[in-house]
């Protein structure tokens, strides 16, 4: 839609959106009168498939020495009933402007007036809810001059990155018979968004899932060349597919040199994927990981029909909230048999997830609640000592533990004190163990 202002001027702005062709389809009202007589099953019947009736009907209908345009609509092949007359159409108008895309237009300005006008000063730019972006101008090398009749053509274009209301302005200041004019023109139209993206997001222990459901919005088909997720640093991903085995993200199928798009088709077309994030860094920087839930994003490309290029990016996308937890107490390691009355050692790692120094610390096993017997207890000392851990440090030790009774027990109720602030953190979840006698 274009807004010119009031008043007589002798140059106007003509814009014209180039984007590729399309075909144009117009179904002719096309029959085959054998159909009238016979029915579409009628080659099922041999007798009749060989009939002098049929015979001479479509001997008749080949016959391409008639020239009376008696059998104009008869259809002569069967991809006539298509509709397509072999031509391609311009676009009639902006049309559809999709977020990703990229916009050209061809913009000619007219002199419409019987004189002739000089030096013209264009400029062209896109307004946005939130920037100005300039297409073109031509201050420091004006157009000399339009004769009467004439006109003045140039191609602009813009990468589209916001959704929303865009105005393109077209201003020329030019002379008109000694007076100095100033036409300003504007021509607006609305970028929508031609996928849907939903993403769910699953951890199970060290290991996250991130599904990704593409939806097509737009009235064409879509082909995806690529769907490729990004993760955040000092993390690594695997595309899962369906035949069980795991991809790198950014390989190839064996045998494939070039990879096939994926056909999205319009009005709600969907396509998942799946994907596999771990954290690829040790250490430290492994620790410091953990305290972002930020996972990445997705880079999204495709063409359209005619191969007309888009491209999106989602924002970062989040997984699920670590927690702010200051120690961790993990088992490492515990004896593949244990047996009844007999010491055994459980190997326990005490990581520090702060950025400051933690300790010194006592671990212990807690006492026992009025409704519980406990069956296995530390043999030995009960109150072990750890010194001071580093910031996003660890320190492995070993607890010295006895079960006295057979079958599955339950080892719980290890206690981690900070003696220093004098705080008890959250105690070790409970572990399971299978008690065997000698």
């Amino acid at each position: 839609m274009s807004t010119t202002p009031q008043g007589i001027h002798s140059l106007a702005f003509r814009v014209m959106r180039l984007c590729n062709p399309s075909f144009p389809v117009d179904p002719p009202f096309r029959v085959d009168p054998a159909d009238l007589f016979f029915g579409e099953d009628m080659f099922d019947d041999p007798l009749l498939a060989l009939s002098p009736l049929l015979s001479t009907h479509l001997s008749k209908s080949t016959d391409s020495s008639d020239m009376s345009f008696a059998d104009r609509y008869l259809l002569h092949h069967p991809s006539d009933a298509m509709g397509f007359s072999g031509l391609l159409l311009l676009p009639q108008s902006f049309g559809a402007i999709y977020l990703g895309e990229t916009f050209c237009s061809y913009i000619s300005i007219n002199n419409s007036s019987t004189f002739e006008v000089k030096d013209i000063i264009i400029k062209a730019e896109i307004q946005t809810e939130r920037e100005r972006i300039l297409l073109l101008d031509t201050s420091k090398s004006p157009v000399g001059s339009i004769r009467a009749g004439g006109h003045y053509d140039f191609i602009v274009e813009h990468d589209v990155k916001e959704l929303g209301a865009y105005t393109m302005v077209c201003t020329a200041l030019y002379n008109d018979g000694g007076e100095r004019k100033y036409l300003p023109q504007f021509f607006k139209f609305v970028v929508a968004n031609p996928l849907s993206v939903r993403t769910k997001v699953r951890t199970v222990k060290e290991t996250t899932y991130l599904e990704a459901c593409i939806e097509n919005q737009t009235k064409s088909n879509l082909y995806v060349d690529q769907v490729e997720f990004e993760p955040a640093p000092h993390w690594s991903v695997t595309i899962l597919k369906a035949d069980g085995l795991l991809h790198p993200a950014d390989s190839l199928t064996a045998g494939e040199i070039v990879k096939p798009p994926i056909l999205v088709r319009s009005g709600g077309g969907i396509h998942n994927y799946l994907y596999q994030i771990k954290l690829s860094s040790s250490g430290s920087e492994q620790l410091k990981s953990k305290r972002s839930n930020i996972l990445g994003k997705l880079q999204i490309t495709w063409r359209t029909n005619l191969g007309e290029p888009g491209r999106l990016q989602t924002q970062q996308i989040l997984g699920v909230p670590w927690s702010c937890q200051e120690m961790e107490l993990q088992v490492l390691e515990i004896p593949s048999l244990i047996n009844l009355d007999r010491p055994f050692s459980v190997h326990l790692k005490l990581t520090n997830l702060t950025e400051r120094e933690m300790g010194p610390f006592e671990v212990w096993l807690s006492q026992n609640s009025a409704n519980e017997e406990k069956f296995v207890m530390i043999n030995g000392l009960q109150i072990m000592v750890v010194p001071q851990v580093e910031a996003f440090g660890s320190t492995d030790l070993y607890l010295n533990l006895i079960a006295t009774k057979l079958g599955v027990q339950r080892i719980s109720g290890i206690v981690v004190f900070d003696t220093l602030e004098k705080r008890t953190f959250d105690p070790l979840a409970d572990v399971e163990i299978f008690v065997e006698s000698d």
